[in-house]
């Protein structure tokens, strides 16, 4: 009564399971592996905002590409702002997803190397491709304190670094291209800037990196282990049941064929 299992459709229907058991363990394993990085992510950020700031400095330097486990390290630099050579980083949302500008400025080190500060978001003018309203930033020798972020590339981004862009506007914070403009070295990365507040009247400051939250990636995965787990039990369920309806079908057959005799 199995050899229903060797037609064309029951071929066909085991092929598709035999498929569909290894690539939903293999999405499983997929979404267990984002959280594990998101939870290990967390834990990196957490530590590095919560590390004693370094100068920017001792961990990077002119071309240095920042490394993942420096990424949101808390650093500080003394220097001058040269706000002359500021510029605005297009599409940058705020802390409750408004659209407008980051504000990137120069911040020359004593010895003559520049620092990246991202000073924080602004809300862009009427015209969008002029240069927005910002306020200035603080005159004379300041220490800034925030985090070590790595440059931006489109690669890692997902930004399109678009050309022919208005006059001090830029699509990526990215020390390489901005030495070119400046004609300074500058160090790799940049930072974003936490302390001093500006306060009301200054750009708003980029909030601490999301790390309380780990997202459902755990529990995804574990749907699609018992969704392949299912798989067989359902296979298993329909030839028990296909078993049983051509018994049934037989047995009524059989049944049928004996009336005749018995009448």
């Amino acid at each position: 009564m199995y050899r229903f299992v060797l037609t064309r459709q029951w071929v066909c229907l085991t092929l598709v399971a035999l498929v569909l058991i290894p690539v939903m363990i293999k999405l499983g394993f997929w979404q267990y592996h984002r959280h594990v990085h998101r939870v290990a992510q967390n834990q990196l950020i957490e530590a590095n905002l919560r590390a004693k700031p370094v100068p920017m400095t001792e961990v990077t330097s002119p071309g240095h590409k920042v490394p993942r486990a420096d990424f949101w390290r808390a650093v500080t630099a003394t220097g001058t702002y040269d706000s002359a050579h500021e510029v605005v980083v297009r599409m940058r949302t705020s802390n409750d997803d408004k659209v407008g500008f980051h504000v990137l400025t120069p911040l020359v080190l004593g010895d003559g190397r520049v620092v990246l500060v991202d000073r924080g978001w602004v809300p862009g003018g009427d015209d969008p491709r002029a240069y927005p309203p910002v306020p200035a930033a603080p005159a004379g020798e300041v220490t800034v304190t925030g985090r070590l972020k790595a440059d931006e590339t489109s690669g890692g981004s997902g930004i399109k670094d678009r050309k022919g862009l208005p006059d001090r506007q830029v699509m990526l914070i990215n020390s390489g291209q901005q030495a070119g403009y400046l004609g300074r070295s500058v160090l790799g990365g940049y930072l974003e800037l936490t302390d001093p507040d500006p306060g009301d009247g200054g750009p708003e400051t980029v909030t601490d990196p999301d790390h309380d939250s780990i997202g459902a990636h755990m529990a995804y995965a574990v749907q699609w282990w018992l969704f392949a787990s299912a798989v067989p039990v359902g296979w298993l369920v329909l030839v028990r049941r296909e078993k049983r309806d051509r018994e049934e079908a037989a047995a009524r057959a059989e049944a049928i064929e004996q009336e005749p005799a018995t009448a």
